[in-house]
């Protein structure tokens, strides 16, 4: 669970920005992204397999380069 606690004083705004900040470093945003919609092991499985395809490519032509 996040928190951050308001200072005395402190605007809200800058409350807010720290707050998506400590979001954004728990990963909290992508986890729930992800269980958005359920998907099949078997389907997890092969796009799991495309991503490292990808990434396998994409620095094999970094290295050519």
């Amino acid at each position: 669970m996040t928190k951050v606690v308001v200072k005395e004083g402190e605007p809200f705004e800058k409350a807010l920005k720290r707050f998506k900040k400590k979001v954004e470093a728990a990963g909290i945003l992508k986890e729930v992204r992800r269980r958005e919609h359920y998907l099949k092991p078997s389907i997890r499985k092969k796009e799991k397999q495309r991503a490292a395809e990808k990434r396998r490519r994409r620095s094999a032509s970094r290295v050519r380069r």
